[in-house]
């Protein structure tokens, strides 16, 4: 059916529920163009207001003229949209033969627009969402989300279904679950007092090679992230990242580390950002049988170091996550993930002054002849103990044998003490949650966070 519409009509712009985001002043700018259409000549003029009153959001951004050509095309930029909302934009026509502007003739809006931050959502099964069962997680203004469909709307899960998707490379099989992300989003709209849009590229079972450029010429996950970023204006505050399970093989997890400097440098070269943030996840448990163990002990040392070692990365664990199958988060699970998240992502790269690193180890010493081994840990609010005390979460391995752990010790400090059954040599290695179902971590028992997972050598 043709469209006969008179007035202004917006043929570019923003959608319904688009998230732009903000500058390193707090503001955005929109452009949108289109074209008039009435009996009499005239000018377009378009307006912001604020969504629940109708005023104008400041007095710069009422009634702007537009540039308004004869053949019927106009196009106009608003500089200066400070953060927050949510807005609504406001067009009209006015004819050259009418002076009084609350009467012109009628123009498109576009509601529920908001300036604040965009968060892309990449990696795995577990980013896309695979929790399963009902949680109270329910959707909230100024949380919003860039669909499969790509069109902006109200965050609400599950975040990656695939309804209409316009990009099918990263459709999954069966209709995904719970994410932890839209918690993530309200939790930061909160403490930051301005709206949060939500990028969702996630699959399920997707390797890192789909995501680095360098490693694989297809790498559809990551043209297809780029793409998305690239629909929502191109500038996102930072990429949310969780991934691993698929790369904790023998072939893969031995150069996990490298892999994931590669990707994430082309992901800040794509969207031009040389600083760009990244939230990871360290990989949780798995309860069913997949070899080999060491490959995801060695991804977790690998998300470990990639914090330690490049900029504007940090890593936050899941390791005492309740799951809800094998492998995956469960809701409740997801919703304390989300707030780890939002905790990392307000100390990095908002720097606010929160405590959101977990316990990591400093120091592995052997003491009395390599009889035993003193674990030290930072930052650690209180002190360094355990739920389970018949849990042995840690394993000493001397040129490939295991030396048996006769006691740990929690002496109530920032330190951990291993009782061995024989002497370990300087050389031996220590690891803190060995493979894919280790027992329960120790925590940092004032703000209950367990410690990272670790691999290391003695000293």
């Amino acid at each position: 059916m043709s469209n006969n519409q008179i007035g202004a009509i917006i043929e570019s712009g923003p959608q319904d529920w688009q998230i732009l985001q903000q500058d390193a002043a707090g503001a955005a700018h929109i452009s949108l163009s289109g074209r008039w259409s009435f009996e009499a000549p005239g000018m377009v003029q378009v307006r912001l207001v604020c969504e629940d009153t109708g005023a104008p959001v400041t007095r710069a951004l009422d009634w702007q003229p537009a540039e308004t050509r004869a053949d019927g095309a106009w196009q106009i930029t608003l500089v200066g949209v400070p953060a927050g909302g949510l807005y609504r934009l406001e067009t009209r026509f006015r004819p050259e033969n009418q002076p009084a502007g609350e009467w012109s003739i009628r123009g498109d809006m576009r509601h529920f627009l908001g300036v604040g931050d965009l968060w892309v959502i990449a990696g795995q099964s577990n980013s896309a969402g695979y929790g399963r069962g009902p949680c109270y997680d329910p959707p909230e203004l100024g949380v919003h989300l860039l669909r499969n469909n790509e069109q902006w709307a109200l965050a609400t899960q599950p975040l990656n279904e695939s309804t209409d998707t316009r990009h099918p490379v990263n459709r999954e099989t069966a209709n995904p679950g719970h994410s932890p992300y839209l918690h993530f989003g309200r939790l930061l709209k909160q403490a930051l007092n301005h709206p949060i849009g939500l990028i969702q590229t996630a699959l399920g079972g997707s390797a890192l090679s789909a995501w680095n450029p360098l490693e694989s010429k297809s790498a559809v996950l990551f043209h297809n992230m780029v793409h998305c970023v690239q629909m929502a204006g191109g500038r996102v505050r930072g990429i949310l990242w969780y991934q691993g399970e698929s790369d904790a093989n023998d072939k893969d997890a031995p150069t996990y580390l490298q892999r994931f400097g590669e990707a994430l440098g082309a992901w800040r070269s794509a969207l031009g950002d040389p600083d760009l943030p990244v939230i990871t996840v360290q990989l949780n448990r798995v309860t069913q049988a997949l070899a080999p163990e060491e490959g995801w002990t060695m991804v977790r040392e690998a998300q470990r170091q990639a914090a330690r070692r490049l900029k504007n990365v940090a890593v936050v664990p899941a390791l005492d996550l309740p799951l809800s199958d094998l492998i995956h988060n469960s809701p409740a699970g997801n919703m304390l993930l989300a707030e780890r998240m939002a905790r990392a992502a307000l100390g990095m790269v908002y720097g606010r002054p929160v405590d959101y690193r977990a316990p990591d180890l400093i120091s592995a010493r052997r003491l009395d002849d390599g009889r035993a081994v003193e674990l030290a840990f930072e930052p650690v609010t209180s002190r360094m103990d355990t739920i389970d005390l018949s849990a042995r979460p840690f394993r000493v391995m001397d040129g490939g044998v295991e030396v048996a752990i006769a006691r740990v010790i929690y002496p109530g400090d920032h330190t951990i003490r291993l009782e061995l059954a024989q002497p370990a040599a300087a050389n031996a290695e220590v690891h803190g949650c060995y493979g894919l179902n280790p027992p329960t971590a120790p925590m940092d028992m004032e703000r209950f966070i367990p410690m990272l997972g670790f691999s290391a050598r003695l000293t």
